[in-house]
């Protein structure tokens, strides 16, 4: 199966191939590479020029810290493109085996595949819907201040951005920057997502398989039961690869993700007792950020019950080679498969909730020192 043909990752991957970051190469990457990256400059440019004034320096550093992962995700997909391009390759195939596996031996396989793929597209769709409704809201914010604004801070040496025509042109210049921007940010969380998810289905697939591996014949002899087993084996083997090469991809991503809008997090807690319209701000970070956690967890506690779908088998009369390798199977689920922040630790509900309980202890802490 061809990677946009794939339902399952197709939703991302051909807003990826629109922008020719992934697949093709043409202008588009730079048209919206470029200019977005020189914007995300100016922006950090007016962080410098508003310093002092610290309501316009959490807000405007909202949306440099959104540009800056938005650039940086980019330029490491572009900078990695053939990495990205073999891992939603094999995906692609993988998704094409246990679809055709199901439709023709088990309908638990089909159904399962179908309700995961319907998920993963309704995740990415969403995210690229709510994703251009809340850039709509931030771009035109400023028409209704009742003066001129700017969707985002940028400061340019020597030009007076609120003067005509400067006005009227980085005006239409950062509205027309959103479309790629939004593109270069939103798909990336949504692959992650739709990644995780058929990780799921990759390991309730097999958790199936170990449950039922002999129901459907209990005259199966010795070695044809090895047979079986062993293509379990390879398969909890294929799975382990497919978590450990999407960590490899989005592990250093996740790391700065945690770092900055940790720290944006707690910046907004504090500026929302001024500003009603940080609570939009705040909602976008968090369902971004819930979005990795969430679907990582999933995939770090369904990957231990492997062992528990092992020991619900029916190995109680089988040969003891087929319980050697169940035992085999059992004593590696022991270890969870886990996408981590930075290589360091593994992105949990837990990890969550820390990220949020020291976002808000350093929210009072700055709320005392500048009262």
């Amino acid at each position: 199966m061809e990677i946009l043909d794939c339902p399952l990752l197709s939703v991302n991957v051909r807003v990826w191939h629109f922008w020719s970051f992934v697949l093709v190469h043409n202008w588009r990457r730079y048209v919206s590479i470029l200019p977005v990256t020189l914007l995300n400059v100016f922006m950090f440019a007016d962080l410098y020029r508003a310093w002092g004034n610290i309501e316009e320096v959490i807000i405007n550093a909202y949306f440099a810290v959104l540009y800056f992962n938005a650039v940086l995700r980019t330029l490491i997909l572009v900078r990695n493109r053939q990495k990205y391009e073999s891992f939603l390759a094999g995906a692609a195939q993988v998704y094409e085996e246990i679809r055709v596996s199901g439709s023709i031996d088990d309908e638990t396989i089909t159904k399962l595949v179908t309700v995961y793929t319907r998920r993963a597209r309704v995740l990415s769709i969403s995210n690229l819907a709510l994703g251009a409704f809340i850039s709509g809201c931030f771009v035109v914010y400023p028409l209704f201040t009742g003066q001129r604004g700017l969707p985002y801070g940028m400061f340019i040496p020597g030009v007076n951005n609120f003067d005509s025509p400067q006005y009227e042109i980085f005006y239409i210049t950062q509205l027309v920057l959103t479309v790629p921007g939004c593109c270069m940010y939103i798909p990336y969380t949504s692959f992650f997502t739709s990644s995780t998810l058929f990780g799921l289905v990759q390991i309730k697939t097999l958790q199936h398989q170990l449950r039922t591996f002999r129901l459907q014949d209990l005259g199966e002899g010795t070695a044809m039961l090895n047979r079986k087993l062993q293509k379990l084996i390879s398969d909890h083997k294929r799975i382990i690869r497919y978590v450990q090469d999407l960590n490899d991809l989005v592990t250093y991503i996740c790391l700065i993700e945690f770092l900055s809008f940790g720290l944006m997090l707690c910046a907004l807690l504090f500026l929302l007792n001024i500003i009603v319209i940080v609570g939009a701000y705040i909602f976008m970070i968090l369902t971004q950020i819930f979005a990795f956690y969430w679907h990582s967890n999933e995939v770090r506690e369904e990957s231990m019950a492997i062992a528990e779908a092992a020991y619900s088998g029916p190995w109680l009369e089988v040969h003891n080679s087929i319980k050697k390798k169940l035992l085999l199977i059992i004593i590696r689920a022991q270890r969870p498969l886990e996408v981590t922040v930075g290589n360091v630790y593994p992105m949990t509900l837990e990890m969550f909730q820390s990220l949020l309980n020291a976002s808000y202890s350093y929210f009072t802490l700055l709320r005392r020192v500048y009262n």
